[in-house]
């Protein structure tokens, strides 16, 4: 799921990027389908990915109020700054989470993480494809969103690769010593 994140990640940046092109009266316009403008819809989907991963992590949701993000600058550093803070726990998901349940203030009734995590990230997707459209109504070509090409496996593949190294050379085991709760017997 960290890859579907991280793609999520990237297609935001070039949103966001792509949206500099436009002046503001066309990213506040009123959109058909949606959540209003191309500006709320970017802001909503930071909002939505942040206040759910808060509830599965157990933090307080921040709630902010579009009005005091209504600018593409305010919505990048919203963006980046709950990047910040989503980043090292989505890095920490373990498998074994997805059936942990989670009770959020906004629904009754229990769901697992795995399900909320999961709706976060075809979530955004869903709002790409609505910024898609608009894109093209205002007759500019939209930011990819593609998968392949991201680059995101090859990096992983990379890492990989000079774990085994390390660990062939009998140098330390990063995976050992960042999780406590293996032991020294579980590789041997």
């Amino acid at each position: 799921m960290r890859y579907l994140l991280e793609y999520n990640w990237s297609v935001r940046d070039e949103w966001l990027a792509w949206c500099g092109q436009l002046p503001y009266e066309a990213l506040a316009a009123p959109r058909t389908g949606g959540v209003g403008s191309i500006l709320e819809t970017l802001f909503h989907v930071v909002d939505v990915e942040y206040s759910w991963i808060a509830a599965i992590a157990g933090w307080e949701d921040e709630e902010p109020g579009y009005a005091d993000y209504a600018s593409l600058t305010s919505i990048r550093l919203l963006s980046d700054r709950y990047r910040m803070v989503l980043k090292p726990w989505m890095d920490a998901w373990k498998p074994e989470m997805d059936y942990r349940e989670v009770q959020v203030p906004w629904r009754t009734g229990p769901l697992y993480a795995g399900e909320i995590l999961r709706h976060v990230i075809v979530h955004e997707v869903h709002h790409i494809g609505q910024l898609s459209v608009w894109a093209r109504e205002c007759g500019i070509q939209p930011p990819s969103a593609n998968f392949i090409e991201r680059g995101f496996m090859e990096r992983t593949k990379q890492k990989q690769t000079q774990h085994v190294e390390i660990t062939s050379r009998g140098g330390k085991n990063d995976e050992t010593d960042a999780d406590p709760e293996r032991t020294k017997a579980d590789h041997q």
